[in-house]
């Protein structure tokens, strides 16, 4: 797995965050992502799924990505090594770390969560999944998702299905439901086909990653 680690200005530790990509993999959305996190004074670690490859062809992604998300042991894999790249980092403040995530990524994020890692904050968007039955109980932070309305692949009974598990497990938890948005409507629009109801939603894309920002300012500050 081939990673991006984007490092603040300093010597001093700093809570850190871990970003998880959509099914398509690692690309330069999620790299940019970890700079600008880096730039209000977070350790980002932007990981990877597919071993270095973007999949842009979405029936080898589907292929790839459907029996990942059927299997919650395998995601917690993936999400503890690429949490064990970033806590080894000298800059990361070991008791302040966030994971946050997009599709693929913001579930890989949730099963963290649900695996009983210590994390501040989740955050996710086009990633209400559901977990193994009482699991959700672990989960020790504040947990906020993102959704467009439209999203065939997150429709309301999966929307419905998520905050069940959520409340019934006592989460400090909060959904937000863009209007109009399709699946990946924060992803800038890519030059490769893309399954149906996926659409870039510049408005919302700009939304979702303000409620992102907020809520790691609001569980994770970065104290100069």
């Amino acid at each position: 797995m081939i990673g991006h680690l984007a490092l603040p200005a300093g010597a001093d530790r700093r809570p850190a965050v871990l970003i998880g990509p959509e099914g398509m993999g690692l690309s330069h959305v999620e790299r940019r992502r970890a700079e600008a996190l880096a730039e209000l004074g977070y350790v980002a670690l932007a990981f990877d799924l597919h071993g270095g490859r973007y999949l842009s062809d979405p029936e080898e992604m589907l292929a790839r990505c459907l029996p990942l998300l059927a299997d919650p042991d395998r995601m917690r894999c993936i999400g503890h090594a690429a949490l064990d790249v970033l806590r080894a980092e000298p800059r990361v403040d070991l008791d302040r770390i966030a994971a946050i995530g997009y599709g693929t990524g913001g579930a890989i994020a949730l099963e963290l969560g649900r695996d009983g890692v210590d994390l501040r904050a989740i955050g996710t968007v086009n990633a209400v999944t559901t977990g193994r039955p009482g699991e959700a109980a672990r989960i020790r932070c504040p947990v906020w998702a993102g959704v467009g309305s439209e999203d065939p692949i997150m429709p309301p009974a999966q929307r419905e299905a998520f905050t069940a598990e959520m409340q019934a497990a006592g989460v400090d938890w909060r959904l937000t439901v863009y209007g109009g948005a399709l699946h990946a409507f924060h992803h800038p629009p890519v030059d490769h086909a893309a399954p149906p109801g996926v659409g870039h939603h510049p408005r919302h894309a700009q939304r979702a990653w303000r409620d992102i920002v907020d809520l790691l300012a609001e569980c994770l500050p970065v104290t100069q």
